[in-house]
């Protein structure tokens, strides 16, 4: 695992998701329990859970995290945007940079 300035993944998370994951590992790993908990819906934590692996998944290889999936997750995680239109919106810019840097 890449040294990102001595730091474990895990504790390049915000206070909150490691809550967040404090609370999964205490509820078994269920995504339900964890969206009882927190009183929302299954695809919320899953959109919630997708964004600290991500998170934690760049952080293990030492790159930046994306700030358009950070900010897309947010909007999800406050229900203003459903799982399938952030991923959509996401491999769109993703495609447009693409694209930008072929020229």
């Amino acid at each position: 695992m890449p040294d990102q300035a001595n730091k474990h993944p895990l504790l390049t998370l915000t206070e909150g998701d490691l809550e967040f994951v404090l609370r999964l590992v205490l509820a078994s790993g269920s995504l339900k329990a964890l969206a009882e908990a927190y009183g929302v819906s299954y695809p919320t934590i899953r959109g919630k859970l997708d964004r600290v692996i991500a998170q934690l998944d760049a952080a293990a290889k030492g790159r930046p995290t994306d700030p358009m999936a950070e900010l897309l997750a947010d909007y999800m995680e406050k229900g203003e945007l459903g799982p399938s239109a952030a991923r959509a919106i996401l491999e769109q810019q993703r495609k447009e940079m693409k694209k930008a840097k072929e020229k």
